[in-house]
């Protein structure tokens, strides 16, 4: 069964305030998803700006081929290649990136995409689904140690191990192919779990992220959206997962910092070339009213940060 949901995007009033739109600006949208944040962006934009959203998911590209609005460059291709992309359109610096990471709802909620333990489906989980490996196909060859590596890693599941020789024993008899073949095997091999959570949820997570690389694709996009940014644009990054969280969180306290320089070095703090990233407020949730409306919204954490004058 296949049960279709609209995607609400999470923080939207707060992401879109986040960025100080100007109306002549040039934005970025690093997940369009199904466009709830371009959308609002887009209301505040006047006729000179400028919006480029990207997002690797077919379905998301087709379904943004209904706005009609020319200020909307729409890229098939992962944010990672944010860089790459931007030169070719001939864009040299942008006011502000927006990135609302993890999964969608018309992802989850599509039966076919293989995502969700909740339908019997074809093991799939890939983002794009134009290209790349399969999870069915990455768990017909892998070995336990690397089964057990992404379920520990990407999933923080301490029962890795055990799921992971449950797996390679299950393929003996034929390939791990559906969605509920693998529930079923990690709800077997699990001893126990938390009130409330199904017992593949955290494997499903970690080879969801794994296969569509997605704490690579973020390491790498950071430091690119912030070569992007003109002084005084603002990045804004949507976390649903502690991990990208980490990652984010670090990444922007790093790049609030002066350098670290070798101890003994005679400058002065005044000589130190200035940070490159100014943190704006602290991290912001949804409020109660939205996670009681949207419940997938109760993990989310937004950060933001503006770009300082240097050019460094």
């Amino acid at each position: 069964m296949n049960v279709a949901h609209e995607h609400v995007s999470v923080l939207l009033a707060e992401a879109v305030a986040a960025l100080a739109i100007r109306p002549d600006g040039i934005y970025v949208d690093g997940t369009f998803g199904r466009g709830g944040h371009s959308r609002a962006v887009l209301a505040r934009l006047g006729a000179a700006g400028r919006l480029i959203a990207f997002d690797r998911d077919p379905a998301a590209i087709a379904a943004g081929q209904a706005i009609a609005d020319p200020r909307l460059t729409l890229v098939h291709q992962p944010f990672s290649r944010l860089d790459e992309e931007l030169e070719r359109l001939g864009v040299v610096q942008v006011d502000g990136v927006l990135l609302d990471l993890g999964v969608s709802s018309p992802q989850l909620d599509d039966a076919a995409r293989g995502m969700s333990f909740r339908y019997d489906a074809p093991l799939d989980m890939r983002m794009d689904t134009s290209r790349g490996q399969t999870v069915a196909q990455w768990l017909a060859t892998a070995s336990v140690s690397q089964i057990t590596e992404v379920l520990r890693d990407y999933g923080e599941e301490r029962f890795a191990h055990a799921i992971a020789k449950a797996i390679a024993a299950a393929r003996t008899g034929g390939a791990v192919a559906t969605t509920g073949q693998l529930a079923a095997i990690v709800e077997k091999a699990v001893r126990t779990r938390e009130p409330g959570q199904h017992p593949a949820t955290r494997s499903f997570q970690a080879l969801r992220i794994f296969i569509n690389q997605e704490l690579e694709e973020l390491t790498r996009v950071l430091p690119a959206c912030v070569a992007r940014l003109r002084a005084g644009g603002r990045l804004a990054v949507i976390s649903f997962h502690s991990l990208e969280d980490r990652i984010v969180k670090r990444f922007m306290r790093d790049e609030s910092r002066p350098p670290v320089l070798p101890a003994r070095l005679p400058l002065r703090a005044a000589d130190l070339p200035p940070p490159r990233l100014v943190l704006v407020g602290k991290a912001q949730r949804p409020g109660a009213d939205e996670v009681a409306e949207n419940p997938r919204a109760r993990s989310a954490v937004m950060r933001v940060a503006e770009r300082s004058g240097v050019s460094v």
